[in-house]
């Protein structure tokens, strides 16, 4: 797999991104600002920055609860996110969606979805449709570890695999289904060896490190494309918060967190590759990161100026006209 420097920097960028978006609405919500629950995705940025840098806007992806991360790695507006999570008139739903429901079909983004395993369903009609028009499309789903159990999961795997669709499962391994380790709750203990028993190439991918998930998601859009059939990929990186902020996570071991702060970051070991296998100085990304806080402290500030939706856009877009 080859890299491009300048895709590199972008990469980063969208990993910056997603971290500081994150840590700011872990503030936010601790200070009462944000309404409704909210699922953060620190500690997994390589995952769907890895996986998204080989999409383009006409692919679609279909996201999870915990969908801030994708939204960003696909390329998602982060000031129209930021005005939909706090229900405001012009976020990218509208106000109505917030945290667990943006989607922007305008970037492939059919939305973050509150139900487990809702997304592969979706992914796989998207990905129909592509092969219908005849198109060299993908589609991809975000799938969890908790959710890899569920029925909806194991149709769209035989559906996709029976018809040949240009589809991907990505599957995010975080450790946890909500507040049970996978110890317990995943029979088999391998998620990718489901997969492959449908008859599609799967592999597993080191969800810390950038490159591991980019060049194992890489085969499988290449595969995809081709009019192979779809793929999957395994990726496994603990998150670092709860099931939702303000989980209080009594089911994590004593200073988990800690030790994975100091030894499984995806930003710090990213940067260290960048720093010395591509010639990439430290203060081009500290300046990034810079523009980047920047950027979500002038958004924050803006969404939560900006006025609610009116009594009278409680009637409009609830059904679909076709």
């Amino acid at each position: 797999m080859s890299y491009d420097p300048v895709m590199l920097l972008e990469a980063y960028r969208r990993m910056r991104a997603i971290r500081e978006f994150e840590e700011r609405m872990r503030r936010e919500v601790q200070m009462g600002t944000v309404p409704g629950f909210v699922h953060l995705y620190c500690g997994m940025e390589a995952i769907a920055v890895g996986a998204c840098m080989h999409l383009r806007d006409t692919d679609y992806i279909g996201s999870t609860h915990r969908g801030h991360g994708h939204c960003i790695a696909k390329g998602v507006d982060i000031g129209a996110m930021l005005l939909e999570i706090y229900c405001k008139a012009d976020g990218v739903c509208k106000g109505k969606g917030g945290s667990m429901h943006i989607a922007d079909l305008s970037k492939g983004m059919l939305g973050a979805n509150a139900i487990v395993g809702g997304a592969p369903p979706i992914a796989v009609g998207a990905a129909l449709t592509h092969k219908t028009l005849g198109t060299d499309g993908v589609a991809m789903a975000f799938i969890g570890d908790g959710a890899s159990n569920q029925g909806t999961v194991a149709e769209s795997l035989n559906f996709s695999a029976v018809l040949k669709l240009p589809m991907i499962f990505m599957y995010e391994n975080n450790g946890y289904a909500e507040f049970t380790g996978t110890g317990y709750h995943l029979g088999g203990a391998d998620i990718a060896k489901r997969a492959a028993a449908f008859g599609m190439p799967a592999e597993k991918a080191d969800g810390v490190d950038f490159f591991s998930v980019y060049d194992a998601v890489g085969r499988a859009v290449v595969h995809a494309r081709a009019g192979n059939g779809p793929a999957a990929v395994e990726a496994f990186a603990y998150r670092w918060y709860g099931h939702f902020e303000g989980d209080m996570q009594k089911y994590r071991g004593a200073g988990e967190v800690d030790r994975l702060r100091e030894t499984a970051d995806p930003l710090v070991k990213f940067e260290a590759r960048l720093v010395s296998d591509f010639d990439i100085g430290a203060d081009e990304l500290r300046e990034i990161d810079e523009e980047i806080i920047e950027l979500i402290e002038d958004k924050v500030a803006v969404a939560k100026a900006a006025p609610k939706p009116s009594n009278d856009a409680l009637y409009t877009d609830v059904y679909g006209s076709y």
